[in-house]
Order: C-alpha cells, then sequence, then structure tokens
C-alpha cells in the first residue's frame, strides 16, 4: 500500500515549518530512545542475532525485534493471534506543499494466516484552485500468510484490496471510482544482520475521473525493494527503493503514463514496555532518480503495535 506520491517539480529546496518541527521531534526521540526499560514479548520474532525462539538455538529475547515497519515497502508479515498494529505515515514534499497522512489498523482474523486491514488518509495537494486539506481515498484490505511468518526465513503473503473513492476527484484528492489493488510481498532473511523485502503489485480503477470529470480505465503497477540492516534489535536501517508506472485521465477514455522512480535512505527504531506495547518511530527521505530527478520528500512514521484481547482468537479456533 505504501508508495511515493507524485509530486510536481519545482525550486523551493527549505523544509516547510511542519517539516522542520516534526523531525525535531522525531530526531530528540532518537538520541533519546536508550532510556527505556526494554519489557519481554510474547511474540515469536527472529532475534537481532539471527536465532528463531522456539528453535535450538533460541536464547530468551527481552528485546523483540523490529520486523513489520517499513516506510515504502509492504513485508511479508502478518499480525500475529492477538495483536494488533495502529501505523500513522505522513510524507511532506520538499519542492512544494504537498502532503499526505495516511492511518491503517492491522488485525489479525483467527490467526496468523488471515489478515484485515484498513487505510484513510488526509491529503493536500498543490496546483488545484481551491484545494485545501481534504480527504484521500480509502483501501479495505485483505492478506493471506501464504508461506513463513515473522520467525521464518522467507515469507510470502500476497494482500487483496478495494480501493474507495472517499477523496475529492475535483480537486486531485482521488481517483474519482472504485478500484482494485494486488500486492505479492517477500521477506527473506539474510543471515542475522541482513533481511530483504521484494514487492510486485498492481492497481485497476476501471472508471478513474480527472479534475475535469473526464472517464477512463487506469492500470499502474509497480515493484519495489528494499534493504534492512539490523544493527541491533531496537535500531535499523533502511534502503528503499520503488518504481511505479501510472496512468492519468486526460480525456473521456484517454489516459496518459508516467513512470517514477524513488531511493529511500531511513531509520526507524523500537520502544519495548513490559505490557506487550512496541512504540516504532521512524524518519525516511525519498530522492527521485531518473524520470523523478530533482524530486525529494520527507517520511516521518510511527507504529504501536500491542495485544489485544477482542482480537485475540477462542481456543477452540485455535486448534
Amino acid at each position: 500500500m505504501k508508495r511515493v506520491r507524485d509530486y510536481t517539480d519545482g525550486d523551493v529546496h527549505t523544509y516547510s515549518p511542519v517539516a522542520r518541527a516534526l523531525a525535531g521531534v522525531l530526531f530528540s526521540c532518537l538520541l533519546t530512545m536508550g532510556q527505556d526499560e526494554p519489557g519481554k514479548s510474547s511474540r515469536k520474532v527472529r532475534s537481532a542475532g539471527g536465532a528463531i525462539p522456539d528453535s535450538p538455538q533460541a536464547v530468551e529475547v527481552d528485546t523483540p525485534s523490529i520486523q513489520d515497519n517499513s516506510f515504502l515497502i509492504e513485508e511479508a508479515y502478518n499480525q500475529e493471534d492477538g495483536v494488533i498494529q495502529h501505523i500513522s505515515f505522513f510524507q511532506h514534499s520538499l519542492v512544494n506543499d504537498d502532503w499526505v497522512y495516511t492511518l491503517t489498523d492491522e488485525w489479525p482474523l483467527r490467526g496468523l494466516k488471515h489478515q484485515l486491514s484498513f487505510s484513510v488518509s488526509g491529503i493536500d495537494v498543490s496546483g488545484f484552485a481551491n484545494s485545501g486539506v481534504g480527504w484521500g481515498d480509502t483501501a479495505l484490505n485483505y492478506r493471506y500468510q501464504l508461506i513463513g511468518d515473522g520467525a521464518a526465513k522467507v515469507a510470502v503473503a500476497p494482500r487483496f484490496t478495494l480501493l474507495f473513492p472517499s477523496g475529492d476527484w475535483r480537486v486531485g484528492h482521488g481517483s474519482g471510482g472504485v478500484g482494485l489493488q494486488t500486492s505479492l510481498p517477500v521477506s527473506i532473511q539474510h543471515g542475522q544482520r541482513l533481511a530483504t523485502h521484494w514487492n510486485a503489485g498492481a492497481t485497476w480503477i476501471p472508471h478513474a475521473r480527472d479534475s475535469d470529470g473526464h472517464k477512463a480505465g487506469t492500470v499502474g503497477v509497480n515493484l519495489g525493494q528494499s534493504f534492512v540492516w539490523l544493527a541491533s534489535s531496537r535500531f535499523n536501517a533502511l534502503l528503499e527503493t520503488t518504481w511505479n508506472s501510472s496512468e492519468q485521465v486526460v480525456s473521456n477514455g484517454l489516459t496518459s503514463r508516467r513512470h517514477d522512480v524513488f531511493i529511500s535512505p531511513g531509520i526507524r527504531w523500537a520502544y519495548n514496555f513490559k505490557n506487550g506495547l512496541q512504540i516504532v518511530p521512524g524518519v525516511g527521505l525519498p530522492l527521485g532518480v531518473g524520470p523523478s530527478s530533482g524530486n525529494r520528500a520527507l517520511i516521518l512514521y510511527l507504529s504501536f503495535e500491542h495485544p489485544f484481547r477482542w482480537a485475540r482468537s477462542h481456543p477452540a479456533e485455535r486448534e
């Protein structure tokens, strides 16, 4: 679901006051991240040293690893039974005033195999008269854990998404039509300190609209890949790369295609608490290359993951 938005070229090279303030808050968190007392967790995740819990080589891990907290690339790890996640994602263009905020909730459905989630968004785009801040489109997602889990060397979890046109297409806040999306994320653990994640996906909106009300069907495809350096169980460095080929409506029945390529270095770190809560902030800096050269953005990420009794299946369902 997460991908770099399209930004127009510009010559503004300064951070906005909002971006500076938010970046300052997260940088302060980074400087103090070692001050909290880590707590134990029941999550069965791979430790920073590469040992898998419940395996002969496993040791007791007081701090759960950061695992499903990438920014632009989707990782192939469903939520464990009884554990839910709330993800805030904010991306601000550094060449104009465009920004987007998404809130995603992920819930397990009777165990690890099935997961439901939804994403709502707020958005502000330049280039549209009287646009302002408004709702973006909404996504309802189902993901199936086909292979592996958070403790496996290889995990695969295909996703299927229904897109609802809740954003106002007249001011560039939405597509103007119901859509379908699919994604195939693959996650691989390489040794003790490196993980990679691979994405391939497609989006189809049969009756998309432009701001003038023209209608046409649009098809988009995307690829993505990331390297995650597991510096410790509580601090990771990321390098994410995304390629998107999307269509925009230009007239009734006609579309134009554009390509976007971004490379995004980033960092993420964790605060773990005795009650099972894990808070993961993160910062990323997408940089446009090739057809997107000159575009830059700032990503601010914040995840809350915790046990929730109502999300836990009944004993009979776990057998």
